[in-house]
């Protein structure tokens, strides 16, 4: 934590907190003040202009999420983020397998949210990367959310994505002090296949 003025209970929850996301898979988990994390607009419309194929499919994406704007009125009324990484394989990343690495991320974005919650910071929202309707929804013909206006199918797990907040995830990760490596990025050379980055974030308040 890069602020001391915080509380001696703040300082033992927020241990707790880490403690868990690693507990449930992260390889890594840290907390940093909120208004460290980077939204950047344009990084929001990468979701849009040409359209991912997920954009208009699920409600943890655009535009059926509130985006930037939204994305910053959060960081406002919290004064807390715990970011998490997941290191993986770059084999998993361009595989089938990916699907249950981001379905994980989500769990555990979902899984502190909730602790945090108990806890009385209850204006705490969890995002990971992903989007839900590919990873809990994937043999369902439409999203209930926005094709029906009905409930989500999986409340407990499913979390937004945070790519279409325009979270910076690479400024991210240095923000808490961590390099991020990217499929095809400097550490896979020479045969070696290396690792690639995933994370998600808890904002807590």
């Amino acid at each position: 934590m890069r602020d001391v003025n915080v509380t001696e209970k703040d300082k033992a929850d927020f241990t707790d907190l880490v403690e868990l996301a690693c507990r449930l898979g992260a390889g890594d988990a840290a907390m940093v003040p909120a208004a460290a994390v980077p939204v950047e607009d344009s990084l929001a419309r990468l979701c849009s202009d040409p359209p991912c194929g997920n954009y208009g499919t699920s409600a943890g994406c655009p535009p059926h999420v509130a985006g930037p704007p939204g994305f910053r009125k959060l960081l406002r009324e919290c004064e807390w983020a715990l970011i998490f990484r997941i290191e993986v394989p770059s084999s998993v990343l361009l595989s089938e397998e990916r699907r249950e690495v981001f379905r994980r991320l989500h769990e555990i974005a979902a899984e502190v949210e909730r602790r945090a919650v108990q806890m009385g910071f209850h204006k705490s929202r969890g995002f990971a990367g992903g989007s839900c309707r590919e990873l809990f929804c994937r043999d369902q013909e439409v999203c209930r959310v926005t094709a029906e206006g009905g409930p989500c199918r999986n409340p407990h797990h499913a979390r937004p994505s945070i790519s279409g907040f325009g979270v910076n995830v690479s400024k991210l990760m240095g923000a808490a002090g961590w390099a991020m490596n990217r499929v095809g990025g400097e550490n896979q050379k020479d045969g070696n296949p290396g690792t690639g980055t995933v994370c998600g974030l808890v904002l807590v308040g």
